[in-house]
């Protein structure tokens, strides 16, 4: 960052702080970044908004991981049944510890 451009404005840093700990399910939930928000004067309204998108955001995320885990589980069900064999899907450490 170049030492010429001015720092982001507190309300836009309580903003970017309130939506990432929203989407990162961060346990504070933000609140300390509300109360800021209000006494800056932001409105309900404007409020409501970013929390919102980051819900979205979160939950769009959670969706796709979740897509893709069944998607990777069908695909590991598909070729154990295709083997039958009865091996399990991973195999044991060199002293005889199975990782599954």
């Amino acid at each position: 960052m170049s030492d010429n451009n001015p720092p982001l404005h507190s309300s836009i840093i309580a903003l970017i702080s309130l939506a990432s700990g929203i989407a990162a399910k961060h346990p504070d939930m933000g609140l300390c970044q509300l109360d800021k928000l209000r006494q800056m004067g932001m409105t309900e309204s404007q409020i409501q908004t970013v929390i919102e998108i980051a819900r979205h955001i979160r939950d769009e995320a959670a969706q796709k991981l979740d897509s893709a885990f069944d998607e990777k589980s069908s695909l590991e069900n598909a070729m154990e049944e295709a083997s039958n064999n009865g091996q399990a899907c991973c195999s044991s450490t060199a002293s005889g510890q199975s990782c599954c």
